[in-house]
């Protein structure tokens, strides 16, 4: 019960629903209740038109009335429902007689008209009337059976509520439901949208209630993104301010390199170098990342994968082959991305360099295309230690880098490529190269497939 009160008093919908069920529910009673008096009293005034008709069929025929001792029971006659035509004066002789057949014990003195008469314990409807001949005429009919069949007629005019009010309470509910449509949409449309869409909602398409909860959304949204934007501008600035004398210190570091000097020195040197060069590989990827979340890049085009791969392999090799990694594209299929080739570029060198600086010596790293599902699936998988699952979400926050990892690095690498995959629509999925020992990463970024032949 607690549960419906904190849904009934959270819930707009449910609210509307209940007060809208409700108030039909009453308005239907009381029609229910005028339409069953109203039926009621036109079962019993057709029931009075019955016995004045009889009276007028009496009088227009001039018959005469006889009553026999014993009477035959007649084929479906019914005792409580029978109308009796007598002559008034014939009451008098029949009164204290239980004989069917007999007239009714009625009063001489009534008055023409209709009145209700007690007789044995059973009330009449009886209709008094003088013909013209001058005899005066009763026709009645019991109380009882004259009700009855009025209430069942009555109560058979109330059959289409019973029937209407479900689907009436259908179809509420049914246009509450569509009513309340476009907010699931606009609900829908927004949990959908990535982490750098921050574009305006259209409002057009809502209903005007709706429209000042859009447009408030709408100003926060602006307020997010000039926010997000003086951000992104400090990271690049300072990234930038940075890059100057990172590599001046980067000169002067080498130039020192070729002083003579001690052993302790030099292995000082060493690491005074070793940190210059983790700078520079730092801001490097500061300004990528910058790059990335402005949407910056050459103009969209359509990319070989395989043209791409050359590209990365031919900047890394160096660094694979100081730590012996054996490293090369698997399969000959290609496949075409419709992207900025700087993009793409961007996220297989990051997903590469990775794959390298965790891959111990003598190990291999693989680059492949796979081409199913009408996606293009650029695929880097290494004999590294791999990423256990519960750190798959949390390798794209900037920075992190998973524990017990001696490998040094900037955590941007997987950061940067979320970005740009996200731009563009693709997604990004982890597996381990060895399922069975649970070892070694596979990172595939899927693409949209484009035909060649239906290039715009």
């Amino acid at each position: 019960m607690d549960g419906f009160k904190k849904r009934l008093s959270e819930s707009v919908q449910l609210r509307l629903s209940i007060v809208l069920s409700t108030a039909i529910l009453i308005v239907a009673l009381l029609a229910a209740v005028f339409a069953f008096v109203t039926a009621f009293d036109e079962a019993r005034e057709m029931q009075d038109n019955t016995l004045r008709q009889v009276a007028a069929l009496f009088e227009r025929q001039q018959m005469t009335l006889s009553y026999s001792e014993h009477e035959q029971p007649i084929e479906g006659d019914n005792e409580e429902s029978r109308v009796v035509i007598q002559y008034l004066a014939d009451g008098a002789r029949a009164a204290g007689d239980d004989d069917n057949s007999s007239p009714l014990p009625l009063p001489t003195t009534l008055a023409d008209g209709w009145s209700t008469q007690t007789v044995g314990d059973e009330p009449f409807r009886v209709l008094v009337k003088t013909t013209a001949q001058g005899q005066r005429i009763a026709v009645a009919q019991e109380m009882g059976a004259r009700d009855k069949e009025a209430r069942e007629s009555a109560a058979r005019s109330l059959l289409p509520f019973l029937f209407l009010f479900p689907v009436l309470l259908l179809v509420l509910a049914n246009l509450v439901r569509t009513l309340f449509r476009p907010i699931e949409v606009l609900a829908a449309e927004i949990d959908q949208r990535g982490e750098q869409e921050l574009h305006p909602i259209d409002e057009g398409h809502l209903p005007t209630e709706v429209r000042p909860f859009v447009l408030a959304i709408n100003r926060l949204l602006a307020r997010v993104t000039r926010s997000m934007d003086v951000q992104r501008r400090f990271v690049a600035d300072a990234a930038h301010e940075l890059r100057s004398p990172m590599t001046a210190l980067s000169l002067q570091a080498e130039r020192l390199a070729t002083v003579e000097m001690s052993s302790q020195a030099q292995e000082r040197l060493m690491l005074l170098r070793r940190g210059i060069e983790r700078s520079k590989k730092l801001i490097d990827q500061l300004l990528s990342l910058a790059s990335a979340q402005s949407g910056a890049g050459a103009g969209v085009a359509m990319v070989s994968v395989h043209a791409v791969y050359r590209q990365v392999l031919e900047d890394l090799l160096p660094l694979a082959e100081e730590k012996a990694i054996d490293i090369g594209v698997e399969g000959g299929q290609d496949g075409l991305v419709r992207i900025s080739e700087v993009d793409l570029l961007v996220v297989v060198k990051n997903l590469v360099d990775n794959a390298i600086r965790y891959t111990p010596p003598g190990g291999q790293v693989d680059l492949s295309v796979s081409l199913e599902h009408g996606e293009v699936g650029v695929k880097v998988c290494d004999t590294g230690p791999g990423i256990a699952p519960e750190e798959r979400d949390r390798v794209f926050d900037p920075f992190y880098r998973c524990l017990g990892s001696e490998e040094l690095g900037s955590g941007l690498g997987l950061s940067i490529v979320k970005v740009i995959a996200e731009r563009y629509g693709a997604q990004i999925r982890f597996a381990y190269t060895d399922e069975q020992a649970r070892s070694g990463l596979c990172v595939l970024v899927l693409f949209a497939r484009v035909d060649p032949g239906r290039e715009d």
